[in-house]
């Protein structure tokens, strides 16, 4: 019932495919994400879901698994479950932005070839959306959990920014942040994310 509740997401691949099991595909290699095949009433198809944000391997190990699926000709289906692209200046160093493009990029291109399922499990936020297959990318079908959650950014992480810009303001202009008020403003925005 509580949306921040961790699913294993490997855990979820095990129900849906037939007694034959997983094939993981580089599992040591950008573990938070993970690229499976399996079969499901025989037909062998690839799974790309998330236990975690997206980080540079991950999108590495993401793109290479969907070329490979178009390549075999086996339809693919996203288990969204991400907070989206891991932001900061390491990752940022590291190249997150092109590795997620070309992610991006191959999910964009593998409609094509192969018929693309997405299932919103848990959270899908921000470009983790579009990276995993989301409605702008018109996957074959689209299925939504009753808990899933979507939106440009969580609710809480709004409010965090919407406090960040707050503060740095208050301080260029060297005034006194009123606390009481950023609370308010903050339980608003996650309430109207909530809501939404």
């Amino acid at each position: 019932t509580d949306g921040r509740t961790p699913v294993d997401m490997h855990e979820v691949m095990a129900r849906l495919v037939d007694d034959a099991g997983l094939l993981d595909f580089k599992p040591l290699y950008g573990a938070a994400t993970l690229c499976v095949q399996g079969r499901i009433a025989g037909h062998t198809v690839g799974f790309i879901s998330n236990n975690g944000p997206i980080d540079v391997a991950g999108a590495n190990k993401a793109t290479h698994f969907i070329e490979w699926m178009c390549k075999l000709g086996q339809p693919i289906i996203y288990l969204q479950n991400t907070t989206g692209y891991i932001v900061g200046k390491d990752s940022e160093q590291a190249g997150m932005i092109k590795h997620g493009a070309k992610m991006i990029q191959a999910v964009s291109n593998a409609g094509n070839f192969v018929p693309q399922i997405t299932v919103q499990c848990g959270a899908s936020f921000g470009a983790g959306n579009y990276g995993m297959c989301g409605r702008a990318y018109e996957p074959r079908f689209l299925f939504t959990w009753p808990n899933a959650r979507t939106a440009v950014m969580g609710g809480e992480q709004a409010a965090g920014t919407m406090r960040m810009v707050a503060e740095g303001t208050a301080a260029r202009k060297g005034l006194a942040v009123d606390e009481a008020a950023l609370q308010a403003q903050s339980e608003k925005i996650i309430h109207n994310f909530e809501s939404q």
